[in-house]
């Protein structure tokens, strides 16, 4: 007979399933296209222009983009506002404040993001509008603004369903998050990224059948994948652990009979994917920004700025490096972690408490964002050697992978620790059950 403990519980089994029909629901919304637009023209357009900036949007919009529905815009100006906002605590004295509130002051914070995330919605959405306004595809206009009665009605109806597209993605996040499993706005990227997974692989099959890609460069490849995806993880779980110990008197005032040991965890990519992501964000500041100024020389920049291109990459790289360590050095105070460790009887092995104790976490943390810094530029430009090197039909690496990477171990890791969690609560409820047998 199955150990009931055993059994999935039905909690858990809820939760996956509320998360599975929330993203359901963004998934249709994705091919729900703005009123006012040739959905076949557009989607002509944008896959034409898939090599370059818009390639990469897409990528993060599920597709969405290139549809020009009502989530084109996803869930990245919630994400970019998050990041702004966490950066802003730590620079912000009203907001660091807020910070140490406890739930209310969260609470504000996030009151505070969602109207920066209108605010950015509202600006990206007009950018958008503006250059399908301005684009054709085989010479045919891409808007049919007849049916509005002029280019304003267009505009106004395109950013007010952008922006409320927007804010429904950033809602069914919070919920999934309140009353599923993993984080809300995370998955929904992950779901638009994964999402392109099958068109890929089906684009390189037909390419071998075709002649166009061998077999043994294919199996090169799908090598290649699995070597990267492995080589990601297990960085990503990798940590520099500092032992620290505790005094006599600590334990003693602690109750313990020991002197106990523990240890200062310091990841090897400490800051995640947020360099990434802020990195591309600048570098796609010209391609917005052209919209707005229709100058020469902002079209050329923004044209030079391509995600294919060598200098794209070498700047890419070096923001990559430089919010590595801003961000490292924003969020992680070597200072206070060392007056903590002094204020409770702990301390470095072989380093006195204090100033010394800081300077040597600094310096090794340092290290670490050093090779994190390597670590983040080398998958944020795989997809480039991939797609010149090799021809590979679709994009692999990048801040994508990472993502993809980055979530599904978040959200296993909580799976597991609610199935750990029900197993306990059932063991603990057999042991109960036994000693009521006894006493009897």
């Amino acid at each position: 007979m199955a150990n009931p403990a055993l059994n999935f519980p039905k909690e858990l089994r809820n939760k996956i399933l509320f998360t599975l029909g929330m993203l359901a629901i963004y998934r249709l919304g994705v091919h729900v296209p703005v009123p006012g637009v040739d959905p076949k023209l557009v989607m002509e357009f944008f896959q034409a222009q898939s090599s370059g900036i818009f390639g990469l949007f897409n990528t993060f919009t599920g597709g969405a983009l290139e549809r020009f529905s009502v989530f084109a815009l996803g869930i990245m100006p919630y994400i970019s506002a998050s990041i702004i906002f966490q950066l802003l605590q730590t620079a912000v004295p009203y907001l660091e404040q807020l910070k140490k509130e406890g739930e209310q002051g969260r609470k504000k914070i996030n009151q505070y993001t969602r109207y920066a995330t209108i605010v950015l919605a509202v600006v990206q959405g007009y950018a958008m509008s503006t250059f399908l306004l301005t684009s054709s595809h085989n010479e045919q206009s891409l808007v049919t603004v007849q049916s509005f009665g002029g280019l304003f009605s267009f505009r106004f109806m395109s950013i007010m369903t952008l922006v409320a597209g927007t804010c429904f993605i950033m809602w069914l996040g919070e919920q999934i998050t309140e009353r599923g499993i993993g984080n809300g706005a995370s998955l929904i990227i992950f779901t638009g990224i994964a999402a392109g997974i099958p068109h890929g692989a089906v684009q390189m099959f037909q390419m071998i059948g075709a002649g166009e890609l061998s077999g043994f460069v294919a199996f090169i490849i799908v090598a290649l994948m699995v070597l990267v995806i492995g080589l990601i993880i297990f960085l990503e779980v990798g940590q520099r652990r500092i032992p620290v110990h505790y005094s006599q008197k600590a334990a003693t005032q602690s109750g313990m009979t020991q002197t106990p040991t523990s240890h200062l965890p310091l990841k090897i990519n400490f800051s995640n994917v947020i360099p990434p992501i802020f990195a591309s964000s600048l570098l796609m500041f010209p391609a917005t920004m052209a919209q707005f100024i229709d100058k020469p020389w902002m079209r050329e920049l923004s044209q030079s700025l391509s995600p294919t291109g060598s200098i794209y990459n070498v700047l890419f790289v070096g923001l990559i490096v430089f919010f590595c360590f801003f961000y490292t050095e924003i969020v992680f105070n070597p200072v206070e972690v060392s007056d903590n460790l002094k204020k409770y009887g702990g301390f470095v092995p072989g380093v006195r408490a204090g100033k010394s104790t800081a300077d040597y976490i600094k310096r090794v943390l340092d290290r670490l964002t050093v090779a994190g810094a390597i670590y983040l530029s080398a998958i944020c430009i795989l997809p480039t050697i991939l797609v010149s090197a090799f021809k590979v039909p679709f994009y692999f690496g990048g801040t994508s992978l990472l993502i993809l990477v980055g979530v599904a171990l978040d959200t296993s890791q909580q799976i597991q620790s609610h199935l750990l969690t029900a197993k306990y609560e059932g063991l603990m409820k057999g042991v109960k059950v036994k000693s009521r047998r006894v006493q009897y």
